[in-house]
């Protein structure tokens, strides 16, 4: 099966550093941060779209601009490119959720993809009038989804359960092809939720025998239910010509964090709800020695960012070779990023993505069937005049 490739939009800006603007970054050095206007947004995606990649993951919280606003208004500059686009359960009702999944498909041409977000944080939660605790959003959301899906599949659905309630809820049109549901969580209730909702389970960037693990208990909990989702992995990516000056880059951005934002940002981290955000900080514990945690594995991310906290880092060919070794594991769609976003989706797509194509791992979405001629330089191979 080819492998599937994913870009990120930073919906909160962008910079050549992990905190933007890097700290005490010198006048003549490069590296201002980058609003997150709809101009640069589709500069980053149409990039992604050129390269290759198929879709884009949209962030959403009170820390970036909204999520299906952005894309509704980005898909208007991008002809191919899926957005992937986060799903809330407990923000809005279920209804109105599978309506607004419809419309998108329908006016952005079958290019919705949806990220399931229950809610790792009680705090941020309460912040949106969410006052239930983890379990109990797990519990909720499964009830969501089953309403969204009774829903696309043209029923007229009543429901009364603990969390959601809905009577002669039904669609006027359905979404065609219905939207594929991406689910993440690593705690036992978000692994029950996923193995009966998810199309696509996301993990975050572990050692490959974490994420195997990972891989087997929900594809054992899948079975159960007698389904079979693919599976994906969430990384950021330093991809160079050689080795050197990958690891150069990530260095570079970790000369740039200051010691004070990592304490402050990592006591935050650490009273985080989520199991995968405690999973993440393990890989680190806060330091910034030994960061190369696996082989071309570098947690240096995850110091001063929630969520994903791993990079591949190394040349073009290592990289490719770590994705091959994922792939193997069953990692069949990749979720990417990197600082700069514009930048790095041209290094890892330049870089990377042929010699998985050589390998016969991945293919351009829209490549055409006549191969491009390749680019030259006019009159570099003229004859010169006779004298």
């Amino acid at each position: 099966m080819s492998l599937t490739f994913h870009w990120f939009l930073p919906t909160y800006g962008d910079s050549r550093y992990l905190v933007g603007g890097g700290h005490g970054t010198p006048t003549h050095t490069a590296g201002g941060a980058r609003p997150a206007t709809l101009g640069y947004l589709g500069q980053i995606a149409r990039s992604a779209e050129q390269l290759g990649f198929e879709g884009a993951l949209t962030p959403t919280g009170a820390w970036c601009e909204d999520a299906w606003l952005s894309t509704a208004m980005l898909a208007e500059v991008t002809e191919r490119l899926k957005f992937l686009v986060a799903f809330r359960p407990g923000l809005l009702s279920p209804t109105l959720g599978a309506q607004m999944a419809a419309t998108f498909q329908r006016h952005s041409g079958q290019r919705l993809l949806l990220n399931v977000v229950t809610g790792g944080e009680s705090h941020e939660q309460r912040a949106y009038g969410d006052f239930l605790d983890k379990d109990a959003r797990y519990a909720r959301c499964d009830e969501f989804l089953e309403v969204v899906r009774g829903l696309w599949r043209g029923e007229r659905v009543d429901f009364h359960g603990e969390h959601v309630r809905v009577e002669g809820a039904e669609l006027t049109r359905v979404p065609d092809p219905v939207p594929r549901v991406y689910f993440g969580g690593s705690s036992p209730a978000a692994g029950d939720v996923a193995a009966k909702h998810s199309d696509v389970y996301l993990t975050w960037g572990e050692p490959p025998a974490k994420v195997a693990e990972k891989i087997e208990w929900i594809r054992g909990l899948a079975a159960a239910q007698g389904r079979s989702p693919r599976f994906g992995i969430r990384l950021h990516v330093i991809s160079r010509d050689t080795a050197e000056q990958a690891w150069a880059e990530a260095q570079r951005l970790l000369d740039a964090l200051d010691p004070s934002v990592i304490e402050q940002v990592q006591a935050g981290l650490g009273r985080s709800e989520s199991e995968g955000q405690k999973r993440m900080l393990e890989l680190h514990r806060g330091s910034t020695s030994e960061l190369e945690i696996y082989p071309n594995l570098w947690a240096g991310v995850g110091l001063v960012r929630g969520g994903a906290g791993t990079a591949l880092v190394g040349s073009h060919a290592e990289v490719a070779e770590r994705i091959e070794e994922y792939h193997a594991l069953g990692i069949d769609e990749f979720v990417l990023s990197g600082h700069p976003h514009l930048e790095e989706a041209y290094w890892f797509g330049e870089g990377v993505l042929p010699i998985l194509e050589r390998k016969g791992l991945w293919r351009h979405p829209a490549r055409a069937e006549a191969e491009p001629a390749p680019a030259s330089i006019p009159f570099a191979g003229a004859p010169t005049p006779a004298s």
